[in-house]
């Protein structure tokens, strides 16, 4: 078997093409349902964020699982392979492994360090087990990642200080505007960016903080969290209104076209104010087309790195140390997938061992009659069970515990040839 991973990121793709290949949450049972269809996909794991769009599988066949994969990418994306490939990256093995345990620990994301991926990897492992991709092999790889991402977190400085792609968008505003103090802010959505987003910008010192929300429910909870602030709440029926009184609009919704486009714009763009937008959504909130608008600027994600270099050049050492512990991680899973490789030789060895046994208890029972045998059955039984289960306990667990690859083989050839054991080993 084979531990494949294909997708692309921030670092692989513009947000043009990652919006394509976002599959909100709504469709991972389908998307997963589809994966499995296929022939060459034994398990998949699907992880969806802004910045990244990452399909983990198990397979028999790691080049035809791959081809079958590419090709529901390019269906879902509607981008044929030949656009789409020059994006993609492919990692197999222990680049796979280590790959998600960087992940995990945030330190492929865009913000190094940044802790919401941590989040959406466990969420990501448990759509995985409820729609039945991840099995086996999977379930203890997420299960170590998110170990790692743990570990990272708690035994190094890397979240210390660490920005998130909210905090990136605020301090790209403040930059952008001088300051945000007296600024009219709304803000599209209510959910944990834009959360972020307030706590954010109040330490910046806005008072002004609009929440513009389909319903009213999440905005109040969300409001609530900042009482002390005077943090006003519309529904999208008044979003133009709200922006039309704003200086500065952030999105942050899980809408899968944009929500705001020159034509909605233009009209409430009042000549006396300019208007900042920040669509730090994917797929994307705000048209490209505003631009085009005299007085507004509009930044998408892509536009956060330059902010994001410099937060993160002092966590660079950091991150060296949390690649020792990511190793650790790592190496861990590899030994328990490698102890894989006993379990047909195990399992034929108990096989063969239980057939004697049952084929021997029968002769003895048989000569013992059948009065006796009535009566003393099931102690004899548990006699023979019992016997069996210790002599086999020392073998199977030296087995298991070889670490070194040709060591083990030896000791599976070993058992094979001296109890004459028909076996195939599960991994190539």
């Amino acid at each position: 078997m084979n531990i494949v991973v294909i997708g692309l990121s921030h670092k692989t793709a513009p947000v043009e093409v990652r919006e394509k290949l976002s599959i909100p949450e709504p469709q991972i049972e389908s998307a997963i349902a589809n994966l499995l269809g296929h022939a060459n996909v034994d398990e998949v794991a699907i992880l969806s964020t802004c910045n990244r769009l990452e399909i983990y599988l198990v397979s028999s066949e790691a080049e035809q699982g791959l081809r079958e994969v590419t090709q529901f990418l390019s269906e879902h994306s509607k981008l044929p392979i030949s656009s789409l490939r020059p994006h993609l990256f492919v990692l197999l093995h222990q680049d796979a492994v280590m790959h998600l345990m960087r992940v995990s620990a945030g330190l492929d994301s865009l913000v190094l360090g940044e802790g919401q991926i941590l989040a959406q990897v466990k969420n990501t492992h448990k759509l995985g087990q409820q729609y039945q991709g991840i099995k086996t092999i999977l379930n203890r790889l997420f299960k170590q990642a998110i170990t790692a991402g743990k570990r990272v977190r708690t035994e190094t400085s890397i979240g210390t200080g660490a920005v998130s792609i909210s905090s990136a968008a605020v301090e790209l505003a403040q930059m952008k505007l001088d300051s945000l103090n007296g600024c009219r802010v709304a803000i599209l959505g209510a959910g944990k960016m834009s959360r972020l987003l307030v706590q954010h910008l109040v330490s910046k010192g806005a008072t002004e903080i609009s929440i513009i929300n389909r319903s009213l429910g999440r905005a109040e909870k969300l409001a609530k969290q900042f009482a002390e602030y005077e943090i006003r709440i519309h529904l999208l029926a008044d979003m133009m209104s709200v922006i039309s009184e704003s200086n500065l609009v952030f999105t942050s919704t899980s809408a899968t076209e944009p929500i705001l486009d020159r034509v909605k714009l233009e009209p409430v763009i009042k000549s006396d104010r300019s208007l900042m937008l920040i669509d730090i959504s994917v797929p994307r909130n705000i048209h490209v087309n505003v631009n085009e608008i005299e007085k507004v600027q509009a930044f998408n994600v892509d536009d956060l790195k330059a902010v994001v270099a410099q937060n993160q050049e002092s966590r660079r050492q950091i991150a060296q140390e949390a690649e020792g512990l990511l190793e650790d991680e790592s190496m861990t899973f590899d030994i328990w997938l490698r102890s894989l490789e006993t379990v047909s030789t195990i399992s034929s060895l108990r096989n063969k061992i239980e057939t004697i046994r049952k084929q021997e208890l029968e002769k003895a029972l048989s000569r013992l009659g059948s009065e006796f045998a009535d009566k003393h059955q099931e102690v004899i039984e548990a006699l023979t069970r019992g016997i069996v289960n210790k002599i086999l306990h020392d073998p199977m667990v030296q087995l298991r515990a070889q670490q070194d690859v040709e060591a083990r083989e030896n000791c599976m050839q070993t058992l094979q040839t001296l109890f004459n054991l028909d076996s195939e080993k599960i991994f190539n």
